[in-house]
């Protein structure tokens, strides 16, 4: 009798205590547990990429989004278009200020921002070809500063044109020449002489 009153009262106590033991492990969980947040709402967002000249997709193009919520930079995603000229992003949050920037080869790099409201959003980009950059600054004619597109290479400076002096002639001396005629020579005379008589002595009569 002793023993059935002990066994009974054991179980009792057992039970008591596998009763208490789920609450007090939740109300621990509680203390150190954290609450769940749930990831914000993004939006699906796709990017159309053609050119301008003939409406044609433009493939392998790099589509660079750079969105901000809340003062938050949440950083830089690159996406490459398809054959098809498309560009698919999932997971920019509903709400954000995103920039877009589209860079292709051989076309004038595309930017634009967008604010992203809505859970679905379709943007058209169409792409133009290079132009040239003017400058807010002036050269020295007073004209806005124009930079063509493409590579620059630095102005050569032009060489002055040579300009060939004629070179002297040479002259053949002459076998005969004439020598300076004497002011007191008589016409007919010759260095002072006669012809026939080159040492100018009178002859004797």
């Amino acid at each position: 009798m002793l023993f059935h009153r002990y066994a009974t009262c054991t179980f009792a106590l057992t039970l008591a205590l596998s009763a208490l033991a789920p609450v007090a492990h939740g109300q621990d969980n509680a203390r150190r547990g954290r609450k769940y947040k749930a990831p914000p709402a993004t939006s699906h967002i796709e990017v159309q990429v053609t050119k301008g000249s003939n409406q044609k997709p433009v493939a392998n193009a790099a589509v660079i989004f750079h969105s901000i919520k809340d003062g938050k930079d949440e950083g830089n995603l690159e996406v490459k278009t398809n054959e098809e000229g498309t560009a698919i992003i999932d997971i920019i949050p509903t709400g954000s200020n995103v920039d877009v920037q589209v860079i292709a080869d051989g076309l004038a790099t595309f930017a634009q921002q967008y604010v992203v409201n809505e859970p679905t959003r379709q943007i058209a980009v169409t792409m133009l070809p290079p132009r040239a950059q003017i400058s807010t600054y002036v050269d020295n004619s007073g004209k806005a500063s124009e930079r063509g597109w493409g590579v620059q290479e630095p102005a050569k400076p032009s060489t002055p044109s040579v300009i060939q002096t004629p070179k002297p002639t040479n002259h053949t001396s002459d076998p005969n020449p004439i020598s300076p005629v004497s002011p007191n020579a008589t016409p007919g005379n010759t260095q002072n002489g006669t012809p026939g008589n080159p040492s100018g002595v009178p002859p004797q009569l």
